[in-house]
């Protein structure tokens, strides 16, 4: 398999459009741990191999543990999550899935235990990946 077109050269410009929202989520006040959480699942969900493997390095890297990485996909099942981050990964999930939409009941368990502003970015940050995870799929971007 090969990568069937380079966007960032092709088109450049709405690339960098959308590595500036990337951009404004890793300076926003998330924490390193519920972005790779969001980053993570959401990819899962697509199935884009290049994100996955990209960022479940990156979670290592920022401490991460196996455990929690290799649970992440039954993270209801397990007690390895805070009411945080199980509150943020149904959201992911639900964004990630929105023909289905987001539910009440995750919208305001979400709303429960997060601050306005850090439950927006949390929705920026979901969006954000979802975009980059399909760049990622539709072009066939390979993991290195």
């Amino acid at each position: 398999m090969k990568t069937r077109i380079h966007i960032n050269k092709t088109e450049p410009e709405g690339y960098n459009a959308i590595l500036g929202l990337e951009k404004f989520i890793e300076n926003s006040s998330l924490t390193r741990t519920h972005k790779e959480l969001i980053k993570i699942r959401a990819s899962q969900i697509n199935g884009c191999a290049f994100c996955i493997d990209m960022h479940t390095k990156e979670a290592r890297n920022a401490g991460e543990t196996e455990q929690r990485i290799y649970a992440l996909s039954a993270w209801r099942d397990t007690p390895f999550f805070t009411e945080e981050e199980r509150a943020i990964l149904a959201l992911t999930e639900e964004v990630t899935l929105i023909s289905n939409h987001v539910k009440d009941e995750t919208y305001e368990a979400a709303a429960k235990v997060l601050d306005e502003k850090y439950l927006a970015q949390v929705i920026l940050a979901i969006i954000t990946i979802n975009a980059w995870n399909r760049i990622g799929i539709s072009t066939n971007l390979m993991p290195v």
